[in-house]
């Protein structure tokens, strides 16, 4: 069983699969071929094969120049760091309007150890009757 990928980038000349759905590089298929098809076809235009999609039969290949490359890999890395965490933790606090100052400078020091801690947090004030 092949392990997935999690970086993108040139698989190189390692290719496990026989029979490739190739995309050149500027995004029009070039249909099914062979294997070693493939790899000529990279040698010839002095470019990189690299995975897309390996879940969907054959899997998806496309021809890349070494820019593309990394242009693709900022792009995935700025997503990844616009999409929330996993295990991302939200604390909340709720207190009433009327709460005393030394109970309300203590939780003032509560929230900013949760902020240091990059909590997200969430204060509700009821009003006091």
């Amino acid at each position: 069983q092949p392990k997935s990928k999690a970086a993108f980038g040139s698989v190189g000349r390692r290719i496990p699969y026989r029979i490739l759905h190739v995309i050149n590089q500027d995004g029009e298929s070039l249909g099914n071929m062979h294997r070693a098809e493939a790899l000529r076809l990279m040698d010839e235009h002095g470019l990189k094969l690299v995975l897309l999609r390996e879940n969907v039969e054959p899997p998806v290949y496309r021809l890349m120049t070494g820019q593309q490359i990394h242009e693709e890999q900022l792009k995935r890395a700025e997503k990844k760091k616009a999409s929330p965490k996993q295990g991302m933790c939200t604390k909340e606090l709720s207190f009433s309007s009327a709460i005393a100052k030394n109970d309300l400078e203590t939780k003032t020091k509560q929230i900013a150890q949760w902020i240091d801690k990059r909590h997200h947090v969430k204060v509700t004030i009821r009003q006091a009757k």
